[in-house]
């Protein structure tokens, strides 16, 4: 049994820890704030991460909290006529095996918090913040921001897009700013207009601005998430800001969407970044996981879906003999690494392409996606939200 150290305790952390620890290894996670907690608000999680959290043995406590969608709608913003929808019950069910939901980040937190908790094999520390690590032919120590140093068999980077881990293995250095500013709140269900509590992911796009709003908390709040292409040039993470200002920030939005926007209460903005993909995520006994390999834009909804893909394909590769640390890094990565760069660049595209466009190229992205059928729709995600593509169920193939 190896001794395995995580740095980062967030959602592909914890993941990642459970999966390794019942290969039956130990494993030390180093959170680097002072409690095991969640930030932010609403996330999607498509079939694929349903596959992930049912091999982690969690997917029903997942499933439990969650909010199960019938619908994803692309909505012009301007106009408020819809422009396309795919189902998301039936068909898309059966296709995929799993259904499409959204969850607050807290709700799929949680039930990995609880999972790792429960096992013995599962070390748990914070205000253990990693700097850098060092390594020998025998095992990798991680160096904390307090002096100490904590040894193990091998390391495992799961410490977000800001990554110390990725900064020492790759040195590619700050997050790339995509010029996009999101602002985001939380409201309770109730003070949504009934006719309005629409059981779908509902996104309105206009020129260069976005707008996406659905339920979460078991329906008990509504998440509201409105991005502007506004040129910004540095990365800001949850700066308060007045509702007025947001509302400013999208002046040609429709009466419905500027009615929802309006509910709106306890803004933060945040400015996105991501990182161009990388061929290379290991340096011998070290590998990274989750956004510290592969940060992604939100367009794609597929950055936690990817991470628990990650901690699941590593937790069969990881073997028991610590010897094959290296070697099974390397597979992992190589395994890994095309399917999660192509989500990169297809979030990226999305949010060119899709979501923000102006005049006639607007016109041109709705007449496209309109003429698309429901079983069209589906075969164009089906790369992304088939299970079987991302993982290998029950350990096939290993």
């Amino acid at each position: 049994m190896a001794k395995i150290v995580i740095a980062g305790g967030g959602i592909g952390g914890l993941a990642t820890a459970l999966s390794i620890s019942r290969q039956g290894h130990r494993v030390v996670v180093l959170e680097s704030r002072d409690t095991f907690t969640e930030i932010g608000a609403g996330i999607q999680l498509g079939p694929n991460a349903f596959y992930a959290l049912d091999r982690l043995g969690v997917g029903d406590e997942v499933r439990e909290r969650a909010v199960f969608i019938d619908e994803l709608r692309f909505m012009d913003g301007t106009t408020s006529e819809q422009v396309a929808s795919m189902p998301l019950t039936g068909d898309y069910r059966t296709r995929f095996g799993n259904p499409y939901a959204v969850v607050h980040r807290i709700d799929i937190y949680e039930p990995l918090l609880d999972a790792c908790r429960a096992l013995d094999t599962v070390e748990l520390r914070t205000d253990a913040k990693l700097t850098h690590y060092s390594q020998d032919a025998s095992g990798v120590t991680a160096h904390l921001a307090s002096g100490e140093e904590v040894r193990g068999d091998a390391l495992i980077g799961a410490d977000g897009i800001n990554s110390y881990v990725r900064k020492q293995m790759i040195g590619d250095g700050y997050p790339k700013v995509s010029g996009h500013t999101i602002y985001r709140s939380v409201i309770p269900m109730e003070k949504v207009p009934e006719e309005l509590r629409w059981n779908t992911v509902t996104l309105w796009a206009g020129p260069k601005w976005h707008f996406v709003h659905y339920p979460i908390g078991s329906g008990k709040y509504f998440n509201l998430a409105a991005t502007r292409d506004d040129a910004a040039t540095e990365a800001v993470i949850g700066k308060p800001v007045e509702k007025d200002f947001v509302l400013n920030e999208f002046p040609d939005l429709g009466e419905i969407p500027r009615q929802l926007l309006e509910l709106g209460e306890d803004w933060k903005s945040w400015v996105l970044c991501d990182r161009d993909p990388v061929e290379k995520w290991t340096d011998g006994r070290v590998v990274l996981i989750g956004d510290a390999a592969h940060p992604m834009l939100q367009y794609a909804a597929q950055g936690a879906c990817q991470a628990l893909e990650d901690a699941v394909w590593l937790g069969d590769l990881v073997g028991t003999d610590p010897a094959d640390f290296e070697q099974r890094f390397e597979k992992f990565n190589g395994e890994r690494s095309e399917r999660t760069g192509a989500t990169q660049l297809t979030a990226r595209e999305m949010g060119r392409q899709l979501y923000h466009p102006i005049g006639a190229a607007a016109k041109e992205r709705n007449a496209m996606l309109s003429a698309f059928t429901p079983e069209e729709l589906y075969q164009k995600v089906e790369w992304l939200h088939g299970g079987k593509a991302g993982l290998p169920l029950d350990g096939e193939g290993r």
